[in-house]
């Protein structure tokens, strides 16, 4: 008899593990990500925007920061954070020009601002309740996508600012943003022109270098880690896993990234915007995730600053402690799987 119960009990334990989530809640990292999101809820302009280093890139820091608060299950409306996304959405909103950029020509790279702020308006449109705010968010997000069409170069990619104002220059990382803002708006119901996306596909091809990885731009610079994690993202938003070209490039970045050598050269010094789209990539790789994650994470919690007026935020890098932290909250709650671009 005892030996009956001591066999069930074993059983129990080991269909419990079985059946236990592949990244099991780490209190920390819950504590983590609240410190965090309440640095930038305090850290937020009265007028509704974050700003970087310099009083920089207030588009992007809003559109980035305002992501990292949806990720934890706040709306417009409900949650710990409604008020702080209401006040960014609108921000973004009263920047849509009529031409459909979101953001202003005088912004240094201005398609950064743009193609983030596709990808948090429609994260809130997909949500939004009230009537009046779905309209605003509809037309701006379909201008959005008409301006991302028209600022494509003749090569397919973009550059830090559309073709037209920059002389048909395009390279890796914008083009990522671009892709993940439209995928993202089609998602929510905008359309968007197939052919957009397939050229940007194309492009990224034609970035390959033989051994698998990005390079800078089309005209050449090496394969880089960070632009290589950011394709790959790219283009498994584009529907393309399976495609050989994804294949080779996902060999190459497993080789070439992984947690750990922050700031080295591996990563030129883009070590977190490396991270921020890979780790979308092996959130996708439920064999891989738990180990990755652990890993990651440790790395980001360490860093993490206690005390002074950035507290629960991070401060590493060149561009400023908001989009550090926006980053580095973004991947601690890819497990959350409240946004639908993020989500298996």
């Amino acid at each position: 008899m005892r030996t009956t119960i001591v066999r069930s009990l074993v059983l129990l334990g080991l269909l419990m593990l079985l059946s236990a989530p592949a990244t099991a809640k780490d209190p920390r990292v819950d504590e983590a990500v609240h410190r965090a999101l309440d640095y930038l809820s305090r850290s937020q302009t009265k007028q509704g925007y974050w700003v970087a280093n310099g009083d920089q890139y207030r588009v992007a820091m809003t559109a980035l920061a305002g992501n990292a608060m949806l990720a934890e299950g706040s709306t417009t409306t409900r949650g710990r954070y409604a008020e702080n996304i209401r006040a960014a959405v609108d921000y973004l909103i009263s920047c849509s020009q009529a031409n459909g950029l979101i953001g202003f020509k005088s912004d240094f790279h201005y398609t950064y601002g743009h193609g983030f702020s596709m990808l948090f308006l429609s994260q809130v449109y997909g949500e939004e309740e009230d009537v009046e705010r779905r309209e605003d968010l509809k037309r701006v997000l379909t201008k959005a996508v008409e301006f991302t069409k028209d600022a494509q170069t003749t090569r397919g990619g973009w550059g830090y600012v559309s073709a037209k104002d920059g002389n048909d220059f395009d390279e890796g990382s914008t083009c990522v943003t671009q892709v993940q803002g439209l995928r993202a708006c089609r998602n929510a119901g905008i359309p968007v022109p197939k052919e957009v996306v397939d050229r940007a596909v194309k492009y990224i091809n034609d970035c390959m270098t033989p051994e698998g990885g990005v390079q800078y731009s089309i005209r050449g610079g090496g394969a880089r880690p960070a632009i290589s994690g950011a394709a790959i993202a790219c283009l498994f938003n584009a529907g393309e896993q399976g495609n050989p070209m994804a294949d080779k490039l996902l060999d190459y970045c497993k080789k070439n990234i992984w947690p750990g050598n922050q700031g080295g050269s591996n990563y030129l010094g883009h070590w977190h915007y490396t991270h921020y789209y890979y780790a979308q990539v092996m959130y996708r790789d439920e064999e891989n995730w738990p180990k990755y994650f652990a890993e990651l994470s440790e790395e980001i919690l360490a860093k993490q600053v206690r005390g002074g007026p950035v507290d629960g935020g991070w401060t590493e890098g060149h561009v400023g402690p908001v989009y550090t932290t926006a980053m580095n909250a973004t991947i601690l709650q890819l497990d959350n799987g409240f946004l639908p671009i993020y989500q298996r």
